[in-house]
């Protein structure tokens, strides 16, 4: 237990995707704000996206063995669960020599060996869920932990325990902050297109091609594009070949800056980029990932679109024709744009991470 003076020691575990790991990045830096400080340690996988954005916020990292086993096949799976028993000892290690007041896990397959290392040495822990249908590691750790914290309330079907607490994702606060508008949009339409952390293909793609519609029709407007790392060459090489010229980039790092300049996001429907998007009350056109689990982008796109907060376009019916009729409708229909951030707005939840960091902090000074 800390008392009110201690600065509060905690560990947050899991990662792999900016999915996971800006709602963890939240969490950590609102826990540093409250009185006593907080000394942040994250336990993650060895993903490169994951020790570039936690040295980003200047927060201590440290990594271990781990692999998913959902989808990988029978034999790539059972090699996976023989590694297990070495994970968790690393992930004891690892407690054992920081000492934690509280453990926090936000999914991803590290953060399965960390929450049940902390449970074996009695460590306060709580696990935060971004998605309406929960990942495998959290519907596992749910009964094992002390606290979880959804940001969809139909989650709770799926996470059969008692302490569960409809709070809204964490958002990051420089996100939420209110800056003039950035003197570089000099007065053009500015479409921000982010597929995820990880990128997507047919966003970029399709894209591309309705970029190339909006100039040869004359259309001005400023791009900021992240591509994601897979598609960033193939991606750069379509403006340079088709005479396009946008703000192309892997991965970006200031998303506040990002969302700031945009009038109009063309983006997947994760549930943290969506918890941003309608904190910020911006606009969007949703492309949710087919393939995503238990289809949840689909429905995360579908509730927000039927809210008036979005316009989704299948995958399947995702073409540049088609993208590039829906961005000339709003930015030539700047009433229409205004009410969809209006109502956007209306569905967030900015003040979640206070709340989630109220809980904790009550865990561990109850």
């Amino acid at each position: 237990m800390a008392s009110e003076s201690d600065k509060i020691r905690a560990i947050i575990a899991g990662g792999g995707t900016g999915g996971h790991l800006f709602p963890a990045i939240a969490i950590a830096k609102e826990l540093s704000t409250r009185p006593g400080g907080a000394e942040i340690l994250f336990v993650t996988g060895r993903r490169k996206l994951e020790s570039q954005v936690i040295a980003r916020y200047g927060f201590r990292q440290t990594a271990i063995d781990v692999e998913g086993m959902k989808g990988r096949g029978w034999r790539r799976g059972a090699i996976t669960a023989v590694k297990l028993p070495w994970s968790f000892y690393q992930a004891l290690s690892v407690i054992k020599g920081f000492s934690p007041h509280l453990v926090v896990g936000v999914g991803g397959y590290s953060s399965g060996p960390v929450c049940v290392a902390a449970r074996w040495k009695g460590i306060p822990c709580a696990i935060q869920e971004q998605n309406s249908f929960p990942g495998l590691t959290n519907r596992l750790l749910c009964r094992l932990v002390d606290r979880v914290f959804i940001a969809f309330e139909e989650s709770k079907t799926h996470l059969p325990c008692a302490s569960v607490l409809w709070t809204g994702n964490p958002v990051r606060k420089e996100l939420l902050e209110k800056t003039e508008v950035d003197v570089r949009k000099d007065g053009r339409f500015c479409v921000l297109v982010v597929g995820g952390s990880q990128g997507a293909r047919a966003i970029n793609q399709a894209f591309v091609s309705a970029l190339e519609i909006l100039v040869r029709e004359g259309k001005a407007l400023r791009v900021i594009h992240q591509t994601g790392e897979t598609d960033f060459d193939l991606v750069a090489r379509g403006y340079t070949e088709k005479g396009l010229i946008g703000d192309v980039s892997p991965f970006i790092l200031d998303m506040g800056d990002a969302y700031r300049q945009a009038d109009l996001v063309v983006s997947r429907a994760g549930a943290t980029t969506l918890s941003e998007l309608t904190a910020l009350g911006k606009p969007s056109i949703l492309i949710p990932y087919p393939f995503a689990a238990n289809n949840h982008q689909d429905l995360n796109a579908r509730s927000t679109a039927q809210a008036g907060g979005a316009e989704m376009i299948l995958q399947q019916e995702l073409t540049g024709e088609r993208l590039a009729g829906v961005l000339v409708k709003y930015m030539e229909n700047p009433e229409a744009l205004k009410t969809m951030a209006r109502q956007a707005g209306i569905l967030g939840r900015p003040n979640a991470v206070e709340v989630i960091v109220d809980n904790l902090i009550g865990m561990i000074r109850a």
